[in-house]
């Protein structure tokens, strides 16, 4: 805080024993050390609070510029998705026209009386899935095999009598 040399310290020493005295410089020196503790204290209180405020402006402004760019990200996404979902609809109403076209162009009708089968619009997905389970199924049964007098997973059912146990006895 003050730059205060040894000279000088043992000259303010030497006045002060001359203006109070031997009986009260220790009580005055207790009391001034005292003080400057408070003082010291009391700056260093300020410089945290004003290094507090400091910090709290910095994590303001770098919470500011976190939402500007989440703001950002946001609206970059939300045009992505509307350029992506105006993408397919315009591929979906391609395929939708071509499809009636293909239908048409490739079946040719003996008799024009007989009606034309619906072709309705099924989602490619929906399609995977469904020939998924039907190709799954087969498999599925042929790979259970159940015994009689067992379950699915081939435990004897609480009360059931295993025939085997009976021919034996």
């Amino acid at each position: 805080m003050f730059d205060f040399g040894f000279s000088e310290l043992i000259l303010i020493g030497v006045v002060m024993l001359v203006v109070v005295g031997p009986e009260r410089l220790p009580k005055v020196a207790r009391t001034v050390g005292l003080l400057l503790g408070r003082v010291q204290r009391y700056v260093s209180d300020v410089k945290s609070d004003i290094q507090r405020e400091m910090q709290l402006e910095e994590l303001k402004a770098l919470q500011q510029q976190v939402k500007q760019q989440a703001q950002e990200l946001e609206s970059a996404v939300r045009s992505n998705a509307a350029n992506l979902e105006s993408e397919m609809h315009r591929t979906a109403d391609e395929v939708r026209s071509a499809l009636p076209d293909a239908t048409t162009s490739d079946v040719a009708a003996p008799d024009a009386a007989a009606p034309t089968p619906a072709v309705s619009a099924v989602p490619a997905s929906q399609l995977l899935a469904q020939s998924a389970a039907t190709s799954a199924l087969p498999e599925q049964a042929a790979a259970v095999e159940v015994k009689p007098g067992l379950d699915a997973v081939g435990r004897q059912p609480p009360g059931a009598v295993d025939v085997a146990d009976k021919s034996a006895t």
